[in-house]
């Protein structure tokens, strides 16, 4: 008899009536957990699969799981809260397309968030987590507004018998206070969050800094783009109005 001293599991653990070996990694905190799942399933995953017998498979649990949950529930919670908007925005107008301009104020507010993240990244190791997400949500109820408060008060104007570009520069003139107003409020609101130094801060710095790069690159899509956009159709209008025999205001 040889005895052999050597190290073994103190209890063998079965999933679904198989045997199973547990690796537990833990990424650095500089390293996003999708960035270390990335990795871990290109580089790692290939070298352990061929050691592995033909029935042999890998899963991943935890975190790794719930991370695919939580995409998935955020983007079809961003896609439900798109749709709410512009249906509630086309009941309000009573017009699809003026619903429409408002919501392309979404896409520029997204982009600006992703350029505030970039920005923090180059300073500060900011993972695409929960709360970050969850800031593009909270994104998309607070850019409608002021490009709802630009299209209402065109349409009003409209409404009273002013043509098209003076509607929208009385637009423009009447709602630019309200509207730097409430974008100057959210985002010195967020700058705490965003700048403050300290324990727990990066827990709430991808959420504040998607909401004030949002709101900076929506207000420059309200005052500039939007206006623009509003005067789609004039010359149609302004032709009709000539043929009816009624002036055309310019």
């Amino acid at each position: 008899t040889d005895i052999v001293r050597t190290a073994g599991p103190n209890e063998i653990r079965r999933l679904d009536r198989r045997r199973t070996v547990t690796l537990q990694i833990i990424p650095p905190p500089e390293v996003s957990l999708e960035e270390t799942l990335n990795k871990i399933r290109n580089e790692v995953e290939p070298a352990i699969e061929s050691m592995l017998p033909n029935d042999g498979e890998i899963r991943y649990t935890g975190t790794a799981d719930k991370l695919d949950v939580a995409l998935e529930s955020m983007g079809a919670s961003f896609m439900l809260a798109i749709a709410i908007l512009y249906l509630l925005m086309s009941a309000l107008f009573r017009s699809f397309v003026d619903s429409l301009l408002v919501l392309l104020a979404l896409p520029l507010a997204t982009v600006g968030g992703v350029v505030a993240l970039t920005i923090i990244n180059q300073y500060f190791f900011q993972p695409m987590d929960l709360l970050t997400m969850i800031g593009f949500i909270i994104l998309l109820g607070l850019v409608v507004n002021n490009a709802i408060l630009l299209v209402h008060q065109t349409r009003v104007a409209e409404r009273e018998g002013l043509g098209r570009r003076d509607a929208v520069h009385q637009a423009v003139g009447l709602r630019l206070r309200p509207i730097l107003m409430s974008t100057l409020t959210s985002i010195f609101g967020m700058l705490p969050l965003l700048l403050n130094p300290g324990a727990g801060t990066e827990l709430y710095r991808g959420l504040a800094g998607v909401i004030v790069g949002g709101m900076c690159v929506s207000t420059v899509f309200t005052l500039i783009l939007l206006p623009s956009l509003l005067r789609i159709g004039e010359g149609r209008r302004r032709g009709a109005a000539s043929e009816l025999g009624e002036p055309a205001t310019a």
